[in-house]
């Protein structure tokens, strides 16, 4: 809408680049065309303004296919008016010169009637398809609103022009409409439920796979620790065998060591050996020499007492043969009595010693009865 400000009994319009003014003074043309500016006196002016840009007109309407089924149409009409003078001659366009305000509302006479073109060759499409052909195939309905818009002559009578027709939805009843989705939303269901199953399907492929691969992964930890242990106790018998090595070579050092140092000392003792048995033997045959010596001496000097001996035991044997034959010759000629005494008396010298005798009259008796008896016999 075009701007009117007020100076004293004038007005002055200022238009815009979409909007077409004419400007009608004793009903002849003064000024005509989009972008217009002047000034004007509203007691003799006749304006008159028409939008030239594009509009939108949004269309919902109901319809009828041929199977009965009742179903919603929405679609959107773009257009413009092409030739504003013609508009202007055949709508009231004209607006107040004192405030610029529209005195009627043409726009929706035009809106009123591209609605009712658009709908009549709609309706007579959807009257001949079923309403699967007409949910699913919508630029026939497009194209048929379209060529009828377009071959419309009342449009071109009031110079509006149809930039294009576009058929948004067409939908059925709220009802119809879910009892035709069921078996898509089944059929999506199977699909959903088929994609959830192999989705669990994979997920347990996928657990199984980690599972495997954490079985694997046991099996090479175990392997390794396997190899670890293998390798510690190869490692472990080799420096045991190092060890052994390297104390058997210790081991023959000190045994070559002790073993020159046992011969060393060997053959520092056969050596002191040697001079001690040397000196031994020259010891024992210094010995022996004097034992020789001193045993032929004593042999000698027993041999000599021997014979000093044996002459004096032969003396003195003589002497005692000599004396006992003295004696018994002495003897035999004593009496029996006598001798008896005698051989008692050397009987007690040769008896052990007597601590205690305990003599009875009995035995005193007859023991003086036995030295009597031979004494008395005698005598008689």
């Amino acid at each position: 809408m075009a701007d009117v400000t007020r100076r004293l009994f004038l007005r002055h319009l200022r238009g815009t680049p979409t909007t077409w003014v004419r400007l009608h003074v004793d009903g002849r043309v003064r000024r005509e065309g989009t972008g217009q500016s002047f000034w004007y006196r509203p007691l003799t002016a006749v304006l008159s303004e028409v939008p030239v840009d594009d509009r939108e007109l949004p269309l919902l309407f109901h319809a009828r296919t041929g199977d009965f089924a009742d179903i919603t149409v929405q679609a959107t009409v773009t257009y413009r008016v092409a030739d504003p003078t013609l508009a202007a001659a055949r709508l009231d366009f004209s607006v107040d010169p004192r405030t610029g305000r529209a005195r009627s509302r043409p726009l929706d006479q035009v809106a009123t009637l591209l609605a009712e073109l658009a709908q009549q060759p709609a309706l007579d499409l959807l009257a001949r398809v079923p309403l699967a052909e007409a949910l699913t195939t919508i630029a026939p309905l497009r194209e048929a609103v379209s060529a009828a818009l377009d071959t419309e002559p009342r449009l071109a009578d009031i110079g509006v022009a149809v930039v294009s027709a576009r058929v948004v939805a067409v939908r059925p009843e709220p009802e119809l409409e879910r009892a035709l989705q069921t078996p898509t939303r089944e059929a999506v269901q199977v699909q959903a439920d088929r994609a959830t199953y192999a989705r669990r399907a994979q997920a347990v492929e996928q657990e199984r796979g980690i599972a495997e691969n954490e079985l694997q992964s046991k099996i090479e930890l175990a392997r390794r620790e396997q190899q670890l242990v293998e390798q510690h106790g190869a490692n472990t018998r080799r420096r045991a065998e190092l060890d052994a090595a390297a104390e058997l070579a210790t081991a023959q050092g000190k045994a070559e060591r002790e073993q020159v140092a046992n011969a060393a000392a060997a053959e520092r003792a056969r050596v002191l050996a040697t001079a001690e048995a040397e000196k031994e033997r020259l010891l024992a045959a210094g010995a022996a020499d004097k034992e020789r010596l001193l045993a032929a001496g004593a042999a000698d000097k027993e041999r000599l007492l021997a014979l000093a001996k044996a002459e004096t035991v032969r003396a003195v044997g003589a002497a005692e043969a000599e004396a006992e034959a003295a004696k018994l010759a002495t003897y035999a000629t004593l009496p029996p009595g006598v001798l008896q005494a005698l051989t008692v008396r050397e009987l007690a010298g040769q008896l052990p010693p007597i601590g205690q005798l305990t003599v009875t009259p009995d035995l005193l008796a007859d023991l003086l009865g036995r030295l009597t008896g031979p004494t008395g016999a005698v005598d008689r």
